[in-house]
């Protein structure tokens, strides 16, 4: 059978997520990057933009965003080790840590990757050159590759908020966030407990591509945080890879229950992300308000394939900054509150109390005009929000 391809590269912090878990899963892939002839000529006609990862199927099946990826592996009954936990508190709560993986850390993923140039740029030069760059390329194209990609990614940085001002914040909450992590991982060997949940997946992108690969961040980590850097080790293994802890074969945490050291981390959540979703939700209904005539199916923008509307401005830990609003962020979001709507009323009574204990619970009430949707590949606006359909087609979630 012809195995799965999955175009990506290895300092990508989307195409870690997606790696992570198909190793967890056991499934045979070949790993290509953007500088293999075929990206070009076939996967960016067929999703409609240039993007990792996109993951090819033995059958010929395009698929393309790490969420969506797992998706497929869930719903097609092809998990070899489910990220979807069955109980409802857990559910929203791996979600949660989907969502913030992803898109909450990405000021600590792109400051430590791309203002530590004394650390990072030898490496960094030759890691894009081979990643993006064809095959045979000259020393000369593979700088000038590296050059127009690590020039945009600078300019990316400062659009997610890294600026002088924030600098220090940054540096200040990502210990914090290590530090909650690492008391976390003194009992569990993941999130919930004894498997990687689908929290797992979306913190292992921006905690192994960028925080656990490139060489200041890496050090750091390890010096830091020792049992976070085992967690990016194991979560890059097919193996359990728990010996040191007592149950290493260990399930989800009993009874649908969050210990202490995870909501420490979900309270991290609230002070790094809350305010800045919240801005960029009120951004998108402005934006959205001012243009009712977008019919369903389309985002609204002169180029299909741009994924962002607009910049929000808000307060950050006491400092005003500028980010980038990408509707992909309010589809995360919705799937958030979409795994909290399918509940029964007493389960959905329980989690929203547990959110609000750590202070957490206003996420499930933030939402855009519209939902966002995905066809083709790409994020389009759906109809006015109304009633959603169950988050996990064919997985029942205990009561």
């Amino acid at each position: 059978m012809k195995p799965f391809i999955l175009y990506g590269m290895p300092g990508s912090l989307y195409t870690g997520k997606v790696r992570s878990y198909l190793r967890k899963q056991g499934v045979v892939f070949e790993e290509r990057t953007p500088g293999d002839p075929r990206f070009g000529a076939e996967v960016v006609p067929a999703v409609g933009r240039w993007i990792i990862p996109v993951l090819q199927t033995p059958q010929g099946q395009w698929l393309q965003d790490g969420a969506d990826i797992i998706d497929y592996f869930e719903q097609g009954g092809l998990a070899g080790l489910s990220a979807c936990p069955l109980t409802p508190l857990h559910r929203v709560v791996s979600l949660v840590f989907e969502l913030f993986g992803g898109e909450g850390l990405l000021r600590p993923a792109m400051h430590y990757r791309w203002n530590f140039d004394d650390a990072n740029l030898a490496f960094l030069r030759d890691d894009f050159a081979a990643a993006l760059a064809p095959p045979g390329s000259t020393e000369a194209h593979k700088a000038a590759v590296f050059a127009k990609s690590s020039g945009a990614m600078r300019k990316a940085a400062v659009a997610f908020g890294v600026t002088a001002a924030t600098v220090p914040l940054i540096e200040a909450g990502y210990l914090d966030f290590l530090s909650r992590f690492e008391a976390h991982l003194a009992d569990s060997p993941y999130l919930l407990g004894g498997k990687p949940s689908r929290g797992d997946y979306g913190l292992v992108a921006p905690l192994y591509a960028h925080l656990g690969r490139d060489p200041y961040p890496a050090m750091l980590m390890k010096q830091r945080a020792p049992r976070v850097w085992r967690w990016v080790e194991r979560m890059n293994a097919r193996e359990q890879g728990a010996g040191e802890y007592a149950n290493p074969a260990g399930d989800l945490f009993d009874g649908d229950l969050l210990p202490d050291t995870l909501k420490s981390m979900l309270r991290f959540v609230v002070e790094e992300a809350m305010a800045e979703i919240t801005a960029h939700v009120a951004f998108t209904n402005q934006w959205l308000d001012a243009r009712p005539d977008i019919p369903a199916g389309h985002n609204g923008l002169d180029q299909p394939g741009a994924r962002s509307i607009g910049m929000a401005s808000f307060l950050w830990r006491g400092v005003s900054i500028q980010t980038l609003v990408m509707p992909y962020r309010l589809y995360l979001l919705q799937r958030v509150q979409d795994a909290f709507e399918v509940l029964e009323a007493a389960a959905r009574h329980r989690v929203r109390t547990a959110l609000a204990e750590v202070g957490l619970d206003a996420l499930l009430d933030l939402k855009a005009h519209r939902r966002v949707e995905r066809r083709h590949h790409l994020e389009v606006w759906g109809a006015a929000c109304g009633p959603v359909a169950p988050t996990m087609p064919g997985q029942a979630v205990l009561e």
